[in-house]
């Protein structure tokens, strides 16, 4: 038999997810009630606070979810899942991110749900974000940025974000849930106005949307540590 061992560090930084999911629970739990709606993100992390959720579907009404895979699992957990066009409010969006700063600004998108996760974040009354402290930056932009594009678009848009002194690189093989494709762009960090950037790169023809979240940022970062759970709120 063969025995995998996973590195100390991806071991680390699995504990400090599934730490912070519970925070996150703690936290939403506290603030739902039967009627409320959930939305939920896609990642690992949340995969983490999906399995922990799932004990409480009856706490309240139902779920939107950013992508198929997160609603296949919530479905999984016999948690209701909502269509956001029928939904007049969610309480409270809860997802991951690949950076963070301390202003609250978000890269996502590595697991290629960014748009759909835009959406819900911006329908949401509230956006708690849940990391590892591997994800807290100084400065967005050595996570490479993900941009969905149509796909007859995708040369072009490339041209354009070389303009910008990005290096994209396309993620081949990849098929958002919106029957898109992805562009990964290197060779922004650093990110000094991740709004500025956010809304020149959403101008460009054929860009479904990027992966700054500025615009629409998190209301409450909560970070897991190795000295416990570290939250970033608004100055």
């Amino acid at each position: 038999f063969l025995t995998m061992v996973l590195p100390m560090s991806l071991l680390t930084q699995n504990v400090l997810k599934k730490a912070v999911a519970k925070a996150a629970l703690d936290y939403v739990l506290n603030k739902v009630s039967s009627d409320s709606i959930i939305g939920i993100g896609t990642g690992s992390t949340t995969n983490f606070f999906i399995n922990l959720l799932g004990p409480h579907k009856n706490k309240f009404k139902g779920a939107v979810a950013s992508s198929l895979a997160s609603a296949n699992k919530l479905e999984s957990y016999g948690i209701e899942i909502l269509d956001l066009n029928s939904v007049h409010e969610i309480e409270i969006y809860v997802d991951g991110a690949d950076e963070v700063n301390q202003t609250l600004e978000l890269i996502k998108g590595g697991g290629g749900a960014l748009t759909r996760e835009k959406i819900t974040a911006a329908v949401a009354s509230e956006f708690l974000c849940m990391v590892d402290d591997t994800k807290l930056v100084t400065s967005l932009g050595q996570f490479p940025l993900p941009i969905e594009v149509i796909p007859m678009a995708r040369s072009y848009v490339a041209r354009k974000i070389l303009e910008i002194g990005g290096d994209p690189v396309y993620r081949q093989g990849y098929v958002t849930d919106n029957g898109n494709n992805i562009l990964d762009i290197h060779h922004l960090y650093p990110i000094k106005s991740a709004r500025e950037i956010e809304e020149k790169i959403n101008h460009i023809a054929g860009v479904v949307a990027n992966g700054i979240f500025s615009i629409r940022h998190a209301d409450v970062v909560l970070i897991g540590t190795t000295d416990g759970i570290k939250t970033i709120k608004p100055n």
